[in-house]
């Protein structure tokens, strides 16, 4: 049943809610605390349709009343309200000539400069022309619908979710900057809660989280011996990269002049988490950046060939070369952090620093404003002596 909306009542609500007014036609949709729109929903040929008149609490209680009572006279007069106002909206944007993939574009461009690298924007195109622009690219910005987006996600929201996912969020942010812009009007139709988490399954009980194959931490040892016997760039990179237990772009593109004495320190642009990430070096590491630096000492890069970093790839072959097995370079951080786990009596804390993860418990974080350097340095130290302790390889498990 329709309640008597009060102003202090509605100002109290917090929880996401519709909340039906007295008046015909009217209800307030509450998103959250600082978020709330009045709406006047109408049927008109048989069709439902809602249209937002403004925002509580900018506009009362009793100015929402009228404008609802104003537009069910317009309705009973035969004029189609919603439908005129949607149509000055689209005249204006067709005016401006802005179709979704224009101002996209626009969009984008006006981005790139707050962004951390090249690379993400090269994504939000790469996402754009790939999912979006097919179903909505020559549509005039509020003539997007919520229909038009399930066209865009139904096809990849189970198979593809990750990427859905991202997609849905970067649609949303386009039209949200239209709306301010004033090139469309009401509510986002890529806009997830309150609206499409009722139309799709939530990501997280569709993905499946696929682990990147690893070394068990027992066969390490004697890969670190092959792994010295190749005497290549790329085998120097890979063990380096095992020893700082790094990400393989943070090895791939670090520069000298980032190593300071037993100190490697990783600026936040290159990242995942966009924090600046120092790693403490054992001697092995600096002794292979000795190394490298002597086959090219003129270069900014560590691991350089001709003044480049190595490619993308270079460790990966070399891996599966010397093993022949499917294994990833990433990997080599899960066989870490087992290590840790199952051999030490280093606290998980100064593990999960040492691997430069994100804690999600924001309060958990605060606590951990400290970087645990010296921690984290003895841990990579007891990491460095197990990896060149060939005698660590010959234990035989035996197994019930």
């Amino acid at each position: 049943m329709p309640t008597d909306i009060k102003h202090k009542t509605a100002l109290s609500k917090s929880k996401p809610e519709r909340i039906y007014d007295i008046q015909r036609g009217l209800h307030l949709w509450v998103k959250s605390s600082t978020s709330k729109y009045w709406i006047f929903r109408s049927t008109l040929g048989g069709k439902r349709t809602e249209m937002s008149i403004g925002t509580f609490p900018s506009m009362r209680v009793a100015e929402a009343r009228l404008k609802a009572a104003q537009l069910l006279r317009d309705l009973s007069q035969g004029k189609d309200p919603i439908a005129e106002k949607r149509a000055a909206i689209q005249s204006r944007g067709a005016l401006q000539g802005f179709t979704f993939d224009k101002f996209a574009n626009e969009f984008i461009e006006s981005q790139k400069a707050s962004w951390r690298n090249a690379k993400h924007a090269y994504q939000w195109e790469r996402t754009m022309e790939a999912y979006v622009f097919p179903f909505v690219g020559k549509k005039y910005l509020n003539d997007v619908t919520t229909e038009d987006v399930l066209k865009i996600l139904i096809p990849i929201w189970q198979t593809k979710t990750e990427t859905a996912s991202r997609v849905r969020g970067r649609v949303e942010k386009v039209l949200a900057a239209a709306t301010v812009r004033k090139l469309r009007e009401g509510l986002n139709p890529a806009q997830w809660k309150g609206h499409l988490e009722y139309l799709l399954p939530r990501p997280e009980k569709l993905q499946r989280v696929v682990h990147h194959p690893a070394m068990p931490y027992r066969e390490l040892p004697s890969f670190i011996e092959r792994l010295q016997g190749n005497y290549s760039l790329s085998a120097l990179a890979l063990e380096f990269c095992i020893l700082t237990a790094a990400r393989t772009g943070e090895v791939l593109l670090a520069r000298k002049d980032e190593i300071n004495g037993a100190l490697w320190t990783i600026p936040g642009e290159r990242m995942k988490a966009g924090r600046e990430h120092c790693v403490p070096l054992c001697d092995r590491a600096l002794a292979i950046v000795k190394k490298a630096d002597s086959l090219e000492p003129d270069s900014d890069y560590v691991f350089s060939r001709k003044h480049s970093p190595l490619s993308n790839m270079a460790l990966l072959m070399l891996l599966r070369r010397i093993t022949n097995m499917k294994l990833t370079v990433h990997g080599f951080r899960s066989t870490f952090r087992d290590w840790v786990a199952e051999e030490t009596l280093h606290s998980p804390e100064v593990a999960e620093m040492a691997l430069a993860h994100t804690i999600p418990n924001k309060v958990e974080s605060a606590y951990r404003r400290g970087n645990l350097i010296e921690k984290r340095r003895a841990l990579l130290n007891d990491w460095e002596s197990y990896c060149m302790n060939t005698r660590s390889a010959n234990i035989v498990l035996l197994r019930a």
